[in-house]
């Protein structure tokens, strides 16, 4: 089962089309469990020390991706890769209304640096756009790289818990292969092809092990 597995805008900008089912399906849950107290989601348990970690971390890298894709939209959303990037985003704004649906249910502190990551993510993504398509998808496979590799470590965690979460393992699964497709398209649209290829995105990924490190404790 192992090997199987493991092979911003603000919220009013959020995609519409995800926020609807991500709702519709709480809203079934609350009225199947006859809650009389009328919240829109039910609470769940108090989250574990993994759990609260990797809703935390989570929650924080996808803010940021999110904001990284709304920055080369920004610079180049009317050109030829406005389509690919937009797709890449869309679902990306799903990622970010899951968890933060998830971080809200399960009572899980947000990371204090999430102000800074907003800033960070959307500077990163229209900056590298600035330097050219190339360049922007640099950035993509250089990001999706690292988000690949910690979702395939946290999904080894839930695994190897004596309570794995089966609904975190079938989220964190499928935005695993979301975020390889992204890095998949990256790679297809150019990126290697970018200048300074590989010292750009070696910034980059170290940039981005340094924000995963920092938001799993503060």
């Amino acid at each position: 089962m192992l090997r199987s597995v493991l092979f911003r805008p603000e919220t009013r900008l959020l995609s519409v089309r995800c926020l609807s089912s991500i709702n519709a399906a709480s809203a079934a849950a609350s009225s199947s469990a006859g809650s009389e107290d009328g919240a829109d989601k039910p609470l769940r348990p108090r989250a574990n020390a993994l759990t609260d970690e990797i809703i935390r971390v989570d929650h924080a890298g996808e803010l940021g991706a999110d904001r990284i894709y709304a920055g080369q939209m920004a610079i180049l959303g009317n050109g030829p890769m406005g389509k690919t990037i937009g797709h890449m985003w869309e679902q990306e704004k799903c990622h970010r209304a899951q968890f933060e649906q998830l971080i809200q249910q399960h009572r899980v502190r947000p990371t204090v640096m999430t102000p800074i990551w907003n800033v960070a993510g959307f500077v990163l993504g229209a900056g590298t756009a600035l330097m050219g398509e190339k360049a922007a998808m640099a950035c993509t496979v250089a990001v999706e790289t690292v988000i690949v590799e910690h979702y395939n470590d946290q999904l080894r965690q839930i695994m190897e818990s004596p309570d794995p979460d089966k609904e975190l393992l079938e989220t964190i699964t499928k935005f695993r292969d979301e975020e390889q497709e992204h890095h998949d398209t990256g790679i297809d649209c150019g990126a290697e092809q970018a200048p300074f290829y590989q010292a750009m995105t070696e910034v980059i990924k170290f940039g981005c092990k340094t924000a995963i490190a920092i938001s799993k404790k503060i």
